[in-house]
């Protein structure tokens, strides 16, 4: 059996209209659902633009259809999952082209999160596009800025 805390959970959810403004805005959600100390915030912000804006851009949806948006977390894993109308002609890709200005959306999601995909829930039900970020307390940061003490202790510079 698990620990309940190894349960996901909802930390937030929305729907956003089909517009190029939904994205600052599911931004400020997620930052606000995760709170700025949350190890994982900023790669749970970029990955929700990134989704978003792929969802705006490469599915079926209309400026006045709804896209979805959850964050979902457990201890170890943060969860964005963006509900789209879907493409007929297309799915989700990474697109691995050095010299392209632009589409390298999904590439940035697969660095920064453990896993991504896609479900797509049948003939004009959309997709789901998702990742899962990997949550590393700031102690375990390697990037994180050494503590700073009250003393040098004799390993100062000089």
């Amino acid at each position: 059996m698990k620990a309940a805390s190894a349960e996901p959970r909802v930390i937030g959810s929305m729907h956003l209209a089909g517009i190029r403004e939904s994205v600052s805005h599911a931004r400020s959600e997620v930052r606000r659902w995760l709170g700025d100390d949350h190890p994982a915030v900023d790669d749970a912000v970029l990955a929700a633009s990134e989704l978003l804006t792929n969802a705006l851009r490469h599915s079926d949806a209309r400026p006045y259809d709804l896209i979805g948006l959850t964050v979902t977390a457990t201890e170890e894993l943060v969860y964005v999952a963006v509900r789209d109308a879907g493409s007929a002609f297309s799915g989700p890709h990474v697109r691995r082209e050095p010299e392209a200005e632009d589409g390298r959306g999904l590439l940035i999601v697969s660095e920064i999160s453990q896993d991504w995909g896609a479900r797509e829930h049948g003939h004009g039900l959309g997709r789901t596009v998702w990742c899962a970020i990997q949550v590393v307390p700031s102690w375990l940061d390697p990037s994180a800025a050494e503590p700073v003490s009250g003393s040098a202790g004799g390993r100062g510079p000089g």
